[in-house]
């Protein structure tokens, strides 16, 4: 870990005087989609210029090995909600817009940790965790339980992904402008159409007044409006906390107009200046307010980069959305779940400082609660470890040494201790797309294209020889160019009886999200 002397100097400036505990601080998180981990300049981007995310590394602490707890976006936010790996759940794909809330409405999260304990609540954005207690979800009724139930006290946001149905905004329980003489209809095709090589989708149409308020190109800019809107209304007579969930960069990639052709990869890098800018206008809020002083905010991604065409197109153009990593979304080599994590908290966080111990997404609720104050029960944040001094100190001894990552597919459950990661299955485990040009394209087959290389892999195909697990050293091999379970075959075992402990603690109850990964 490095901590700049200025930064130091600083901390010991603002430290709490006349022995008065300081005040409790304001809270903002950005979860992006999709974003990889060489996604922002600050890791290395050159192709696209993110300087409101680079001021928040320069001001705070930037980590090098923090992890999403999923390659997959609903199960990766199930766990940074609720601080529990999403096995728990059996949730390992994404949420269909026909299923329930995948969170016990019992169950303590962030949402619900910190209203109880007086804070100004809000989830703005991106939710993609299910709404209401039966299936199909009734989306011409009340929506709830939803956010709401979960300790938001204000919620206003696409509910499911912006690449699928059914495309509507919605404010706490209700979509905006549904027209209860034109339902939305399961199987009806939509008026709106978000491919139009694909056509419409035959999932959710009707509704047509509620499918023309989302406009494609008007996602990012109304949700960092209404944002910054409720940023706005809180009076500083009690704390506030913020989930703003973007959309960015999931695809499609629909940048407004302003960000169009501002970057050096394509629409891919476009639509990253938009988060950048995004991001920009929250910070912009919090100094406006005078209150960014005593604001914790933390950016981070959902899982790794994905390798579909637009993501093929900038790689062309120069771009590495997962950096050196080897891999892409849903799978479970590095570039699948290693994330952008960034935070700043003046007086607390030493700014333009550098953190490389291990971090997971799921630490966020016992954090969250270590910094309030309120110890967590019996049942509470299960898998979530207090990251509070890796945050702000110079710990010798990282907080957390084994991690459990849940990629797309269960047979390849990871597990990570110390410098060693050990997947249980060959290859990647993610998207099983086999050439160029498809949406799909991934792992494996996509190593010739990437020119990334793989002990396993020959000619984008798993040897014959390879052997029937991975096991790799991060600290010589970052890259995982090189399995070498066969030469450590005692810690490949001591692994493999890890992930075989939690994989008895996977629930029976039917498994969550699914897609279809065949192309």
């Amino acid at each position: 870990m490095r901590t700049s002397s200025l930064g130091l100097l600083f901390l010991a400036g603002c430290a709490a005087t006349d022995n008065q505990p300081a005040p409790r601080p304001n809270i903002v998180l950005i979860n992006a989609d999709d974003l990889g981990y060489g996604d922002l300049s600050c890791y290395g981007a050159t192709h696209i210029r993110t300087p409101n995310i680079d001021r928040l590394a320069a001001e705070g602490r930037r980590f090098t090995d923090a992890h999403a707890a999923s390659a997959v976006c609903s199960p990766s936010r199930y766990g940074l909600l609720t601080g529990r790996y999403p096995l728990r759940r059996n949730l390992w794909g994404p949420i269909s817009p026909r299923s329930p809330l995948a969170i016990d409405p019992e169950q303590l999260t962030l949402g619900r940790l910190l209203h109880g304990e007086g804070y100004a609540t809000a989830c703005i954005g991106k939710w993609h965790l299910g709404f209401g207690d039966r299936e199909p979800t009734d989306w011409n009724g009340e929506l709830k339980p939803g956010p709401l139930e979960l300790g938001f006290g204000h919620y206003f946001g696409i509910p499911s992904v912006n690449s699928g149905p059914p495309f509507v905004y919605v404010e706490g329980h209700r979509v905006v402008g549904r027209d209860p003489a034109d339902p939305f209809v399961y199987g009806k095709e939509s008026v709106t159409k978000r491919y139009p090589e694909k056509g419409g989708y035959r999932v959710i149409g009707g509704a047509d007044a509620a499918h023309r308020l989302y406009v494609d190109d008007e996602v990012g800019t109304t949700l960092a409006t209404r944002a910054t809107r409720w940023l706005q209304t809180q009076d500083g007579t009690r704390p506030f906390f913020l989930y703003l969930a973007t959309t960015n960069i999931h695809h499609p990639f629909t940048p407004a107009k302003q960000f169009v052709g501002t970057s050096q990869c394509g629409l891919y890098g476009d639509f990253v200046h938009e988060l950048d800018w995004m991001v920009g206008q929250v910070l912009d809020t919090l100094d406006a307010m005078g209150v960014a002083d005593n604001t914790l905010v933390i950016f981070t991604s959902d899982n790794g980069g994905m390798f579909h065409v637009t993501g093929q197109r900038s790689w062309q153009a120069g771009h590495r959305m997962n950096g050196k990593l080897l891999g892409f979304k849903f799978g479970a080599w590095e570039g699948g779940h290693r994330v952008p994590f960034v935070a700043r908290w003046p007086g607390r966080i030493p700014a333009g400082s550098t953190c490389d111990h291990l971090l997971s997404q799921v630490d966020l609720l016992a954090t969250l609660a270590s910094i309030v104050d309120r110890p967590l029960r019996e049942g509470e944040g299960t898998d979530s470890v207090d990251q509070l001094a890796t945050l702000t100190g110079e710990p010798a001894t990282p907080a957390r040494d084994t991690l459990v990552i849940s990629p797309n597919s269960p047979k390849h459950l990871t597990v990570r201790r110390g410098k060693w990661v050990y997947i249980p299955a060959q290859g990647g485990g993610g998207f099983q797309g086999k050439k160029p040009g498809v949406h799909l394209f991934s792992d494996e087959y996509a190593l010739p294209f990437t020119g990334r290389t793989n002990s396993d892999v020959v000619d984008g195909r798993i040897r014959s020889s390879a052997p029937p697990a991975q096991l790799y050293d991060l600290e010589r091999d970052p890259h995982q160019t090189t399995n070498v379970s066969t030469q450590h075959p005692a810690m490949a075992a001591e692994l493999a009886a890890v992930v075989a402990q939690y994989q008895r603690t996977i629930p029976k109850r039917a498994r969550l999200g699914w897609i279809n990964l065949k192309q």
